[in-house]
């Protein structure tokens, strides 16, 4: 008894030195079969997930996005939505898309479900370890319900990933209510005019929602990060692009609202821009 007050007082003492949350948690990714090119099976605390893994010609070091689809959809459907492995490879980023095990991922919405983040977390380090990739350059992405699961991620897993995307997503309640006091991540929000399933003041839908407004959310990332407004710009067709820095600090935070956009992807041909390489741009940003 006396060896193991010991130890947990040692573990303590390492954590409070570090400054870093230590996780004692042992579980690890398990059934880790590939069963085409790229494609992989996996479970984690037995709950069964695929992903999809894309390598640029140099991968030691090398920064890494994993992507995470919109409810209903898989690892394979948002590759085909997207291609973004076609412009991350280019540009020396490994790709890697994720199914979640049900329709869609544990964001916070509802009550239970599995946990998603602790999964995530272990899956980044895997594929770090596997393919001997940066841990200082991890970055997320993700679409609708993805969208929500990057906001939770970007409060919660700070510790592994360091850039946060959210395309057409919000911050729901339960993860708004228990927000940090301070943050040191970048995260990047990309929201449609006229998205009618992220909350918004724009355009009073934040008064019917549980939710909380996406301009408060996104003044949130910027105060607790302790930024400022960098620049603003109308890029492709009307859209506008804010970005939020602070001299001495490697966090940064975008905020892209979308010239009549909908809960969709950004289309090239409709709204004037390539959101694979506005994505990139930002990752580049932080790195």
């Amino acid at each position: 008894m006396k060896k193991i007050s010991l130890m947990v007082l040692l573990i303590f003492l390492i954590s409070v030195i570090s400054g870093c949350k230590i996780n004692t948690s042992s579980a690890a990714l398990k059934d880790i079969n590939k069963t085409a090119d790229n494609k992989f099976t996996c479970t984690y605390e037995g709950v069964k997930h695929d992903f999809i893994v894309y390598l640029p010609d140099e991968s030691k070091d090398a920064p890494m996005v994993i992507l995470l689809h919109g409810y209903g959809e898989s690892a394979e459907a948002f590759r085909s939505k997207t291609d973004f492995h076609e412009r991350s490879l280019e540009r020396g980023y490994a790709a890697v898309y994720v199914s979640a095990s049900s329709s869609g991922w544990n964001s916070g919405i509802a009550a239970d479900g599995n946990d998603d983040v602790a999964f995530l977390k272990a899956l980044a380090g895997y594929l770090q370890d596997e393919y001997h990739l940066s841990k200082d350059k991890t970055y997320i992405t993700g679409f609708s319900n993805g969208g929500f699961m990057v906001h939770r991620i970007a409060m919660e897993a700070q510790d592994v990933f360091h850039g946060c995307v959210s395309v057409s997503g919000k911050m729901p309640k339960s993860i708004w209510q228990a927000k940090n006091d301070a943050n040191g991540v970048s995260f990047f929000q990309v929201t449609g005019e006229r998205d009618d399933v992220v909350p918004k003041h724009s355009d009073k839908s934040a008064d019917s929602s549980i939710d909380p407004a996406i301009e408060d959310v996104m003044d949130y990332w910027v105060s607790t990060n302790g930024l400022s407004l960098e620049s603003e710009d109308e890029i492709g067709n009307g859209s506008h692009l804010k970005k939020y820095s602070s001299e001495g600090r490697k966090n940064k935070v975008w905020d892209l609202t979308v010239k009549d956009g909908k809960h969709s992807w950004p289309d090239e041909g409709i709204n004037g821009f390539v959101i694979n390489d506005l994505i990139l741009d930002f990752f580049d940003s932080v790195r």
